[in-house]
């Protein structure tokens, strides 16, 4: 498996965030957003057995699976050996893709909104959706797809445009979608607020 990078920081999103976690990021991915933060040129190939030594090295027992997008690499012979090691999986996805069964934690982030159809998402439940709001996109269209997706928690991301200005009015506009639905909740990058990685 091409790893991109395995660290050790807080979440910084959606319901664990500030949770001790162990990342591993995947490097690749069957789509590309034009806000993704990762680059894929980045990487060295490793066996499952080295990705769990290395994970069993810290001390936090969640483990994020990252990309990328990790469902185009993870295995359940490799969430085996982690939960081995003590730990808990969480993975975060695009959807697009179908899972190992023995995963504990899933966060699906759809992309279709700036992808279209081929973005569109797979999966029939998650413990949790995360949609990253551009400040474009009608978003009381945007969550009727995926009315039919099991979730527990529903989240709703400003993007970051790099922009100040920008980013401020995206902030505005998705606090007045989550206190007009407030079945969603405001996720923030809080790594990015407190400069962590």
């Amino acid at each position: 498996m091409k790893i991109n990078e395995i660290f050790y920081s807080l979440q910084g999103e959606g319901y664990n965030t500030g949770t001790p976690a162990i990342f591993v990021r995947f490097s690749g991915c069957n789509l590309r957003c034009p806000f993704c933060d990762t680059d894929y040129s980045k990487g060295k190939e490793m066996e499952e057995t080295e990705i769990a030594a290395e994970v069993a090295k810290f001390p936090a027992s969640l483990v994020v699976l990252t990309g990328g997008e990790p469902a185009a690499h993870v295995t359940a012979s490799l969430v085996e050996l982690l939960h081995a090691e003590g730990k808990t999986i969480a993975i975060e996805t695009n959807g697009t893709q179908t899972l190992p069964k023995n995963i504990n934690w899933i966060t699906l982030s759809p992309k279709d909104m700036f992808l279209g159809k081929k973005a569109a998402p797979v999966l029939s439940e998650a413990d949790e959706i995360k949609i990253v709001y551009d400040g474009e996109t009608d978003m009381q269209e945007q969550i009727k797809k995926y009315e039919h997706i099991n979730v527990k928690h529903r989240f709703i991301q400003p993007c970051d445009t790099g922009n100040a200005t920008k980013n401020a009015e995206i902030i505005q506009h998705t606090i007045a979608f989550c206190k007009q639905h407030p079945e969603w909740r405001l996720s923030l990058q809080t790594h990015k607020i407190l400069n962590i990685k």
